[in-house]
């Protein structure tokens, strides 16, 4: 077998697996001693060149595509299944609900806000596929509620570099929120309505920049209204909600990032301020928001708290 013949088969091993992790593979050209191709993923597009030397070993050459988390996907794909010591050694790493057997390409959604008195209500979608699963079970994702507000602003950066053009975030600041509640309450519907239009929200958003079937939130709420809420390109969408779904790494993904976005604007609210704003709903939260309405007036509680709380009561009296 001649170099051509050993370049030509590369190509036919290499590009189902790029296909299968969602990029779009042109037709290949050869060039001196290889041939180059293009990929694209999204708004993403890159270019990947292939190298036999005078022994026939093939060489990956990255080096013309500039997004490192990308780079880092494609040589996990390029290099994936390379022997069944590293095949086992994977699956032992692999100790989520999932195998990457039995994981298929998912949108996971979660929010973050909605127990805290002060600052916004947050969704987040993340989609997470073969490539990225394990990348983000390296960094320790998991549900935010285990991590500290260190630990959550540290792996957020990192799920963000690996999932790059593959998430969303929806803020809903405290003064549209609520707008809504209050828009929604009269219409006689309750919370999850709202709930239920930030996740479909999250979930639009993501599918603009990846093809995916199949998304995933925590069960707060019958799946029609998520569905309800949903656009074109959601309705064609199987989505799941279930109890503690942020055991799966892609609604863990999107728990984070919600929380980092939640914790962001919280510091600004209370720097804006000049008073500390405390997460939750606690005796210090009121004793906070009273020092507020007596600092600003009770006008400035909408535009940094939600006031269907039971807290507002305590506050305002």
């Amino acid at each position: 077998m001649d170099n051509k013949e050993i370049l030509d088969s590369t190509f036919t091993l290499i590009k189902p697996k790029l296909e299968q992790n969602g990029y779009v593979v042109s037709d290949f050209k050869y060039i001196d001693y290889g041939f180059q191709f293009s990929i694209v993923r999204s708004l993403w597009k890159g270019v990947l060149r292939v190298y036999a030397n005078k022994k026939q070993q093939i060489k990956y050459d990255l080096s013309q595509l500039k997004e490192e988390a990308i780079k880092n996907q494609i040589e996990s794909i390029l290099n994936e299944n390379t022997s069944t010591e590293e095949s086992n050694e994977v699956n032992k790493e692999n100790n989520n609900e999932t195998t990457s057997i039995s994981f298929v390409p998912i949108i996971g959604t979660d929010e973050s806000g909605k127990g805290d008195y002060f600052g916004p209500l947050v969704s987040a979608g993340v989609y997470v596929d073969l490539t990225t699963k394990p990348l983000l079970e390296r960094i320790g994702v998991c549900d935010s509620k285990k991590l500290n507000d260190t630990q959550i602003k540290e792996i957020a950066q990192n799920i963000k570099k690996i999932c790059v053009n593959q998430f969303s975030v929806i803020e809903i600041s405290p003064e549209t929120y609520n707008n809504l509640y209050n828009q929604f309450k009269s219409e006689g519907k309750n919370l999850n309505v709202l709930l239920a239009w930030a996740h479909a929200k999250a979930i639009e958003e993501v599918l603009t920049k990846v093809e995916c079937e199949n998304a995933l939130s925590d069960k707060f709420a019958d799946e029609k209204f998520i569905i309800s809420k949903l656009q074109e390109k959601g309705k064609r969408i199987n989505l799941r909600q279930e109890h503690k779904a942020e055991a799966n790494i892609a609604v863990a993904a999107a728990s984070i990032l919600a929380r980092e976005r939640f914790l962001i604007k919280l510091k600004k609210l209370s720097m804006e301020l000049g008073i500390e704003l405390p997460k939750g709903a606690s005796p210090h939260v009121i004793e906070q928001a009273k020092k507020v309405v007596e600092k600003s007036g009770e006008e400035t509680l909408k535009k940094i708290a939600k006031l269907h709380f039971k807290t507002t009561d305590s506050v305002i009296k």
